[in-house]
């Protein structure tokens, strides 16, 4: 297994968060060395400038944490995020849409965004939470199909987050041509690794260091 705190997406993305928030995020993935910090794309790059040093990558959200915006305001979201120096995109399914059973309209919304990547990590958020099983199986097969990197189990701000069943339920989808990253949740080292034994690639978690460091964090978002 590789080292924990590389799987790691140290995340803030509450409205309240403030500039200095996220120079403190920044420093905070620096110190531990995580994967990335994922911040909403308005400071993309102020993170991008706090890490220029840094081996640390920086991942925004693109139709957060909704999915209900239209493809044209993904798409331009994506592209402006991406300018300003985004290395991830973890862009929201529309939910609606997919439960409306209109799996072109899915399949196109996606496939926009992913049309703006230039070799950039895509990441599709499929909101487990509001999907039943049948739903969460068909969402991953049109996040696969349009060439998504990683399918995504949650934003963080819907009714619950990841769990395993829905990991297995997305692995079982397709074993090894996509990877998964589980968020929602994710607030120790115990839950961590239990996800990570199930095949997860990534973890999407504003507990990062109590994580690293064995604490428990009270953290609800």
């Amino acid at each position: 297994m590789k080292l924990l705190n590389t799987y790691i997406d140290h995340t803030l993305l509450k409205a309240t968060a403030t500039k200095q928030d996220i120079v403190n995020l920044c420093n905070e993935a620096k110190q531990y060395r995580f994967f990335s910090v994922c911040v909403n794309s308005c400071y993309v790059a102020l993170a991008k400038e706090e890490l220029k040093d840094s081996d640390v990558k920086v991942c925004t959200v693109v139709g957060f944490p909704l999915g209900a915006m239209s493809t044209t305001a993904k798409v331009a979201e994506t592209e402006a995020a991406l300018n300003d120096g985004a290395d991830e995109i973890d862009m929201v399914i529309n939910i609606g849409l997919l439960k409306s059973k209109d799996f072109d309209a899915v399949w196109k919304d996606i496939e926009a965004v992913k049309a703006c990547m230039n070799g950039q990590i895509l990441k599709v958020i499929l909101e487990t939470c509001y999907l039943e099983e049948l739903e969460i199986i068909k969402a991953s097969e049109l996040a696969i199909q349009c060439g998504a990197d990683f399918i995504k189990t949650s934003t963080g701000f819907g009714t619950g987050g990841a769990t395993v069943q829905d990991v297995k339920l997305m692995k079982s989808v397709c074993k090894m041509c996509v990877s998964i990253k589980a968020s929602g949740g994710i607030r120790d080292t115990k839950t961590a690794l239990e996800y990570i034994n199930l095949g997860v690639n990534r973890l999407g978690t504003s507990s990062g260091i109590a994580i690293i460091e064995g604490t428990s964090s009270k953290s609800n978002y």
